[in-house]
């Protein structure tokens, strides 16, 4: 098998052709009425701005892209395929004007054969040698598909995943699955199967070798043997392993197998060879009790994931999945759900490499059940999803929906039906992998059905208040025979800090429970709740998951729980938002940009010594003269030391009981004007520090009625243009938090519509403040800033 990654050489067209022939006219008929083409890079999504941006509905319809591809098979008689690692939502593929293959659904893989096609060479007299390939993807609304357009992230649509050319011999593999039953520490079986991919049901013979290595590269096990190009699945070898490296989150040990396949064309040999890799574990969720891995309890500590990044939405490129994922093993992870559905291979991959076990799930989220052809999509990507990442010993938990209890999508909600469908689900999943447990999360009538259930527990956020997440946690566990927390957290914009977090504590109805409904994210109406009445500050934030993260490590019956989400993401279903169209209960920015957060998780879930003082990005903190001011420090250090403007207030020992901050707290006087704070922490023979500086601001102000505008150069020669709101008497206002308009006249250009704080051109001030990052491209630009009852300002960039 030879692979290439189809990179570039692509054009790209957003919008409804009147057929195929449009595609290509352009090369007979180079005419006005020819559609406008733009050069792009795979893998890309045409909603990459949009989706984020403040002013229009991010656009569902067709997407076309097109490209010559040169084809050299060296196979005789080969096959020639186009992989697709995901493409949204509705796609088809074209050769020339022929259509040879459509795919529903967005996320998992699929292969398209484009040998006979390319044989008919119908193009020949306007293309040559060259190959003409086009590509629809629509994600036109459609209630008859998963997942629901309701759902709380956009359904994208492009090539964004990787494309490959795939050369393969007449007769190859469609896949390799490798069995593994660890019986001791001493012993494991190991069977490996294969199921062909042989179009012309050839029945000729073929020549196989199985290598078996250990995760150092030794071989263990090599099997030869002559058979005929089979059917369906087939046996190829089994084998037993001694001396076993268990995979686990701090070990993730993998071995690999090697599948040579030799035959003959035309008195032409040929060989084809695939390399998977596997690992040995064994995991167990104990009923009404603890996970076990590898038969020892693992609390799973986990987050979210969506595929979504600044500027390219859900395009990412293999380094960006793998600084996102390095980032979530650095915070100290070691579960991932991947929401809501299946993800890139990369990420699979890289879950198998870091130590991340996985829940990956299909995308029937919300909206209710639909008819035939909506069950089928679900059971082929099941199937498919489970066929594809059968082999990685990240994965422990197939999950079959999400929030399936929402009605939307249809004039009749069924729960018989859709309890119907789960176990339809359920016992297809088990036919096709026994070795793993199935799971949903959040629809009471069907957690019965299921191995593994998540209730919806939002304890400080959408309901309740935090100090209950413990009781309403042991509510849902003894609610199910197996219980995971999966979605907890809270809405956080970066940069908004304040002296005194909303708590709810005093308004929010509390003792009955924490479970979510369905309007609980509209920012108006219903319930007092925390999410509508709050903040959205990082200082509540970092105290909720303080509270979760103390409250887990004594809570000895829970398998675990996975905050939501690690990044900030898109969602059409939340325009108020700070920044619009933006779920922003991240842990870092949806350019991967850490909040404080990050550094909360880092200092109970990790080793390796760390420290961060609280508020980097609070420039003013405020308060009367001589008023102590609280400085926290999260650190996963025995002891730390607090120097104010170089002055000891002393050394606090570290209590992970102790909230916050695990007793690492001080009561300090501040100067008024500029201070320098200064953390030092020892965590087994290890000196480790950090520091800021910031403004104490003692004057008292009133509502904000201007707005001044400065614009600085940065070292990458793009230009920070900063907003900061007054009083009537000039004094700054910390708290302000009106949304404010950019605007640009001239050459430049605004970085806007990448749902960041510092990449947005309408957003909330956060503690004041707000900003806008602006290339400049040698030109002159004059930058405005405006706000509903203040006067707009500008500054030349």
């Amino acid at each position: 098998m030879i692979t290439n990654r189809l990179n570039n050489g692509w054009e790209h067209y957003r919008g409804s052709l009147g057929g195929v022939w449009e595609v290509w006219r352009q090369y007979k008929l180079n005419n006005h009425y020819n559609v406008p083409w733009m050069d792009v890079e795979l893998p890309h999504c045409f909603n990459g701005e949009d989706s984020v941006d403040p002013d229009v509905l991010y656009y569902e319809g067709p997407g076309w892209y097109r490209t010559l591809l040169e084809v050299n098979n060296p196979y005789p008689n080969g096959r020639t395929l186009l992989h697709f690692e995901g493409a949204g939502q509705d796609t088809d593929v074209y050769l020339y004007t022929s259509k040879v293959a459509r795919h529903v659904g967005g996320y998992d893989e699929f292969k398209v054969d484009l040998t006979d096609a390319i044989e008919e060479r119908k193009y020949s007299e306007l293309f040559g040698n060259r190959v003409p390939v086009a590509v629809q993807c629509d994600n036109t609304r459609n209630l008859e598909t998963i997942p629901s357009d309701i759902s709380d992230f956009n359904l994208y649509g492009g090539i964004y995943r990787y494309l490959n050319l795939v050369y393969v011999p007449e007769i190859s593999f469609e896949y390799i699955h490798i069995d593994t039953e660890v019986k001791s520490q001493n012993k494991a079986d190991i069977t490996v199967k294969a199921r062909l991919y042989n179009p012309q049901g050839l029945g000729a013979d073929v020549r196989l070798t199985i290598v078996v290595r250990d995760p150092q590269g030794q071989e263990l096990h090599r099997h030869e043997v002559t058979t005929k190009a089979w059917e369906g699945w087939q046996e190829l070898a089994v084998c037993e392993i001694a001396d076993v490296k268990l995979w686990s989150p701090d070990t993730p040990a993998l071995y690999t197998c090697e599948v040579s396949m030799e035959g003959e064309t035309n008195q032409q040999t040929w060989t084809t060879r695939q390399t998977e890799r596997f690992g040995l574990r064994t995991f167990e969720f104990v009923k009404q009790g603890p996970f076990l891995l590898n038969g020892e309890r693992l609390l799973l500590k986990g987050t979210h994931r969506h595929e979504d990044f600044a500027g390219v939405a859900a395009a990412m490129t293999e380094d960006m999945i793998r600084r996102e994922m390095g980032l979530i093993k650095e915070m100290g992870a070691n579960f991932i759900r991947l929401g809501h559905y299946q993800q890139s291979r990369i990420v699979l991959e890289l879950c198998d490499e870091l130590g991340l076990l996985v829940w990956e799930e299909i995308p029937w989220c919300r909206g209710g059940i639909g008819g035939e052809t909506y069950r089928q999509q679900a059971r082929n990507m099941l199937k498919a999803m489970i066929e594809q990442h059968y082999n990685h010993p990240s994965v422990i938990i197939w999950g079959l929906g999400n929030e399936n209890d929402w009605e939307s999508d249809f004039d009749t909600f069924d729960e018989e039906e859709i309890r119907q469908f789960m176990k339809e689900l359920h016992d297809l999943s088990h036919s096709l992998d026994d070795s793993r447990v199935t799971g949903i999360r959040r629809c009471e009538f069907c957690k019965d059905i299921i191995d593994v259930y998540s209730p919806s527990i939002w304890a400080g956020w959408y309901r309740g208040i935090y100090p209950e997440y413990e009781s309403s946690s042991r509510a849902g566990f003894e609610g199910t025979d197996r219980f995971l927390h999966l979605e907890w957290g809270a809405d956080n914009m970066t940069g908004r800090h304040v002296e005194e977090p909303y708590t709810g504590f005093s308004e929010v109805k509390t003792g009955a429970g924490a479970d979510e409904r369905d309007g609980d994210y509209f920012l108006q109406g219903g319930d007092p709740r925390v999410s509508s009445l709050g903040d959205w500050s990082e200082t509540y934030f970092c105290d909720m998951i303080d509270w979760y993260l103390k409250s887990q490590e004594k809570m000895e019956w829970l398998t675990g729980a996975a905050q939501w989400a690690f990044k900030d993401f898109s969602t059409p279903v939340r325009p108020d938002s700070p920044i619009p169209y933006l779920n922003m209960k991240g842990v870092v920015q949806r350019d991967l940009t850490p909040k404080e957060a990050f550094y909360v998780f880092q200092s109970y879930w990790t080793e390796q010594p760390m420290i961060r003082l609280y508020s980097h990005t609070m420039a003013v903190r405020w308060g009367r003269p001589g008023e102590k001011k609280l400085m926290k420090v999260y650190s996963n250090c025995e002891e730390v030391e607090l120097f104010v403007n170089g002055e000891s207030c002393g050394i606090r020992q570290r209590n992970t009981q102790d909230f916050p901050c695990a007793g690492l707290r001080w009561e300090v006087e501040l100067a008024a004007g500029e201070n320098h704070v200064q953390a030092v922490g020892r965590k087994d023979g290890v000196r480790v520090s950090d520091e800021i500086r910031f403004t104490y601001q003692t004057e008292a102000w009133e509502e904000p009625e201007s707005l001044t505008i400065t614009a600085s150069r940065q070292k990458d020669g793009l230009v920070k243009v900063e907003v900061k709101a007054f009083d009537r008497h000039g004094v700054y206002c910390p708290d302000a938090n009106h949304f404010i308009r950019f605007g640009l006249a001239g050459e430049g250009k605004l970085l806007d519509n990448r749902g960041t704080i510092n990449g947005s051109r309408y957003l909330q001030l956060a503690s004041g403040r707000a900003a806008i990052l602006v290339d400049p491209r040698e030109g002159r630009s004059v930058v405005s800033a405006s706000s509903d009852g203040m006067q707009t300002v500008f500054v030349e960039v």
